[in-house]
């Protein structure tokens, strides 16, 4: 819920200082705070813990780039060197020209190529991009660089040009329907490749590998080098792209223990040898998660790699400045690797059918679940989502419908925070009443110092005089503190719930981008303002009433301006219900009873001029 306690209400402990000026100080440096804390998350994403090291095989260096595109290391190498092994007697098995083969299921549709075995495209049939087409996880200008999904990665540079630029023998080509197994097999000069892949109805792939060279296992890892999801800023500037940058980020479970990393913190072509069950790679909304099917032998390869691309997306000639791209290499160190693979959205039903291996050899383990991260706010944010899918549902299935599930979330949270608005109120109008003779109590102190160790008696005679007359100190900042983490958890699940991704609301294309008109914006900043107008504020400095007033709503009002448009629309909506409540209580009797002090003390602080007509007075 928006609705913050209004600074205008008579400040605890007095009307210039003391204690009223340290609430005051205290409602300021919230909303800075505030702001601060958002602009923080948005333009930098969260760090994580450093990922388990191996103490056996630490990071290694990058070597140049394979023919085939693809990234390699140097370290451990695939078979011995040393004593010169002559090729075994292999069969030659391969293609004489590249074809393609195409699996499609109603989730998916799978391109793959022969030369290397690997993807092309893999789109997903229920998402679109910014200009409406099926929404491809494999980005062009990226995996032209750094290689194409379920490549392999092994350590030695040759050889890893070798596996991904052979022309494979396909069991299948053309377009198939899943359920369907196909394969890939390679063999010349010693070298057997075998590369098998099982499709189903949902998003998980089941993929083996082998590779062997002079009848030797070689260990070879199957990639997913180049990032994934919309990573439309790597887009050439003439095409119709989203403004938004990739926030993508390093996910694993290990012993049943989860934890992620953002792209800045991954090393480039560091092996981990641990016992994983999952290890992926993700983006705000979409994930390619391996779920090994022996997670002892499990090998994780890190690949961090950078584009230049300009500053401002609009702007093709602004300054370049390196964006990430991120990728894994997973496999079995024996050489031969069977594993899952799920490359689909980051939704919550999905994840949490997506299961790693548990000890009894079944998909009965850690769940995918926690690739959705909501941070500190979970025990918030999880039930808010599912409140606000729930409501979704009951509106029905229009995609629009998540903007006024957000609204009526927003509307009864307001309604259960009523009493305590009321009761904010009522602890304002006992402060109101009692001022004058806290203004007396400190006009007794007045000419003692600040460090006057007999100013611990005025605290202790204010502490006394509040708890005679029933006031609370603290009252009105209960509604603070329970709405900021309401808040953040709105954020949080803005950021991350991809059912709101191009979800429509009137003129709102995307709730989980910016209002493209900054019409909420501007909402906002004049809803903000007209609480202010309407509150009573006996007692407040002007200046500071000022800037309360005035700056403070401008400052919400920037600071979301380049938020999701779903954020805005969650504090628009509180706005408007919080100027609905002041307008009633303020023909209420405690309000004209506020009213009426407010007036009396401007009257007494401006004789013979009534208000002073540049201050901001409370309206009725």
């Amino acid at each position: 819920m928006p609705e913050i306690r209004n600074p205008n209400l008579e400040p605890h402990g007095g009307s210039s200082g003391g204690g009223g000026s340290d609430f005051r100080s205290l409602i300021i440096f919230t909303f800075m705070a505030l702001a601060a804390l958002m602009a923080y998350q948005y333009f930098r994403p969260g760090q994580a813990a450093t990922p388990p090291s191996n103490t056996q095989n630490q990071t290694q260096p990058a070597q140049p780039q394979a023919a085939s595109g693809q990234q390699a290391a140097s370290g451990q190498p695939a078979y011995t060197p040393g004593i010169a092994q002559a090729p075994a007697a292999t069969a030659v098995v391969g293609a004489n020209a590249e074809t393609e083969t195409s699996v499609e299921n109603e989730k998916y549709k799978i391109v793959f190529t022969n030369r290397g075995a690997q993807v092309k495209h893999w789109f997903l049939k229920s998402y679109t991009d910014t200009s409406g087409k099926p929404l491809d996880m494999v980005q062009p200008q990226t995996s032209a660089r750094f290689g194409l999904p379920l490549s392999l990665y092994t350590y030695d540079q040759s050889l890893t040009g070798q596996l991904n630029q052979a022309l494979y023998q396909a069991s299948d080509t053309g377009q198939v329907l899943a359920p369907k197994t196909i394969s890939f097999h390679y063999a010349a000069a010693g070298l057997d490749v075998i590369k098998s892949f099982s499709f189903d109805s949902g998003y998980v792939i089941t993929i083996n590998t082998s590779v062997s060279r002079n009848g030797l296992p070689v260990r070879a890892l199957v990639e997913w080098p180049a990032g994934l999801g919309d990573m439309e800023e790597f887009l050439p500037s003439s095409s119709t792209r989203s403004p938004v940058r990739t926030v993508s980020q390093f996910a694993w479970s290990l012993d049943g223990k989860q934890d992620s990393m953002a792209s800045g913190k991954v090393s480039g072509n560091a092996t981990l040898d641990q016992p994983y069950e999952y290890a992926a790679v993700s983006d705000l909304y979409f994930a390619a998660a391996f779920l090994p099917d022996t997670p002892a032998r499990a090998t994780v390869v890190t690949l961090h790699n950078a584009i230049e691309i300009p500053s401002n997306l609009s702007d093709p000639n602004s300054q370049k400045k390196p964006a990430d791209v991120l990728g894994l290499a997973v496999g079995d160190q024996s050489g031969n690797t069977q594993m899952r693979l799920y490359v689909g959205p980051k939704e919550l039903d999905i994840l949490n059918s997506v299961h790693a291996l548990g000890a009894d050899g079944k998909a009965t383990g850690q769940s995918l679940q926690p690739l959705i991260q909501y941070g500190w706010w979970t025990v918030i944010a999880k039930p808010l989502y599912l409140a606000l899918r729930y409501l979704r549902g009951l509106l029905g299935p229009g995609i629009n419908n998540w903007g006024w599930a957000i609204i009526v979330v927003t509307v009864i949270f307001n309604l259960l925070m009523l009493p305590t608005r009321i009761m904010m109120m009522k602890s304002s109008l006992k402060m109101m009443r009692i001022q004058p003779k806290v203004e007396s109590l400190k006009k007794r102190y007045a000419h003692l110092k600040m460090n006057d160790p007999k100013r611990a008696e005025m605290n202790a005679e204010m502490m006394t005089l509040y708890k005679d007359e029933g006031v609370n100190m603290y009252g009105g900042c209960l509604p603070l503190l329970l709405q900021m983490p309401l808040f953040f958890a709105y954020y949080r699940v803005l950021l991350n719930a991809v059912e709101l991704r191009q979800a429509h609301w009137f003129w709102l294309k995307d709730l989980s981008s910016a209002d493209p008109l900054h019409i909420l914006p501007v909402i906002i900043i004049v809803s903000m303002f007209l609480v202010q107008f309407l509150t009573p504020s006996p007692g407040m400095d002007p200046n500071q009433r000022r800037m309360l007033a005035i700056m403070m709503p401008v400052i919400m009002g920037f600071t979301l301006w380049s938020f999701a448009s779903g954020l805005a629309l969650y504090w628009v909506t509180g706005n408007l219900i919080n100027l609905a409540i002041q307008l009633t209580i303020n023909q209420s009797k405690m309000g004209k009873e506020m009213h009426a002090i407010a007036a009396r003390r401007a009257a007494k602080k401006n004789p013979g001029t009534g208000s002073n007509p540049r201050l901001i007075q409370g309206r009725r």
